[in-house]
């Protein structure tokens, strides 16, 4: 936000600041018993042994911090007031969203409310049926798949890097509604991406028309992340950004992983950008660049010595390569696989 402000892009006029759920509006997915555990958590400091045992709070992938609560409730306020402001149509971007391994009664790799569901669940309160969730960060959607794999009106797409955790999201992996999950090798392309879009993104959801479309824009998958092994820039999310931002009558962006700032920064800036039809400058300006510049990353190597154009670029050079036989394969497989879309 400080670098879309930085750059003009962002008046006062277009930002809305997220209210925070309240635990009974996020009952439409998540239990009681969950909620007030995380609401106890955050008012102790501390993790029962009963809490990790049964809602996973205070292990090494969900920590309990000081706001262990009022953080994730305020990304799904914001998700679930994105469902309401939409109800007429027109487009959303929510940065601070996008946790997609939340589970009903159980925080999950770092996500401790699952606010792509409730998005999905309050876009369907307020008028939409037929929903399209398209999921590129770069580990799967587990807890989304968990809430509507089985649901023929939702679509859901997931691209995600093959062997990593969750280790879920196989492709054989379906459901009996409409899953389609794409696990992709180690050094994913821009080249690749653009295929994928081509062959399987873009003829899914042109086919199914949906009244609304959530995706996921985890920057998680471009090459300086530490936590994958996959090699995007971050013009294949702008790209499929500009192919897919008039795909819906609603439109909800989101968030979701990335673990290096500058990567994280740049890339979601850009994002909004695409949303905007924003021309992107070759060189940014020095208030642009001093947000970049202000930015730390001590506890990781890449960020002791980050490279110049982190500070001042926000387009990363294109990353081509092959379309690997095996990526074909994968995409064809899913392409081929009969269709089925609700009324």
């Amino acid at each position: 936000m400080d670098l879309s402000r930085a750059m003009g892009w962002l008046p006062r006029e277009v930002y809305l600041t997220s209210p925070r759920a309240k635990a009974k509006a996020l009952e439409i997915w998540h239990t009681p018993e969950y909620l007030a555990a995380l609401q106890q958590a955050e008012t102790t400091g501390i993790a029962t042994d009963e809490m990790k045992a049964r809602h996973g709070l205070g292990t090494h992938a969900n920590p309990v911090y000081p706001e262990v609560w009022r953080r994730p409730a305020t990304a799904a306020g914001a998700s679930l007031l994105a469902g309401e402001l939409l109800r007429d149509g027109g487009t959303i971007y929510h940065p601070g969203g996008g946790t997609h391994h939340g589970m009903p009664d159980r925080a999950n790799g770092f996500c401790y409310l699952n606010d792509p569901v409730l998005a999905i669940l309050s876009l369907r309160r307020n008028g939409a049926q037929r929903i399209a969730y398209l999921d590129i960060d770069a580990h799967h959607m587990d807890g989304v798949e968990h809430a509507f794999a089985d649901d023929p009106d939702t679509l859901l797409i997931s691209t995600h890097e093959e062997k990593r955790w969750p280790f879920t999201g196989r492709l054989e992996d379906a459901g009996i509604g409409q899953t389609y999950n794409l696990p992709v090798g180690r050094n994913l392309n821009d080249t690749e991406m653009a295929y994928i879009l081509d062959h399987l993104i873009l003829p899914l959801i042109d086919q199914m028309a949906p009244d609304a479309l959530v995706l996921q824009c985890g920057a998680d998958a471009v090459e300086e992340d530490p936590l994958s092994r996959l090699a995007l820039s971050n013009n294949a999310h702008w790209s499929i950004i500009n192919a897919l931002k008039k795909a819906a009558p609603r439109v909800l962006v989101l968030g979701g992983g990335g673990y290096n700032p500058w990567s994280v920064g740049r890339l979601w800036t850009g994002v909004w950008a695409t949303l905007n039809g924003h021309d992107i400058p070759d060189r940014l300006p020095s208030a642009a660049e001093d947000v970049l510049r202000a930015l730390k990353w001590d506890n990781h190597s890449r960020g002791k010595s980050p490279p110049e154009h982190w500070f001042t670029t926000l387009r990363d050079a294109p990353r081509p390569g092959p379309i690997r036989p095996e990526t074909q394969d994968r995409v064809a497989h899913l392409a081929a696989r009969p269709r089925f879309f609700g009324s």
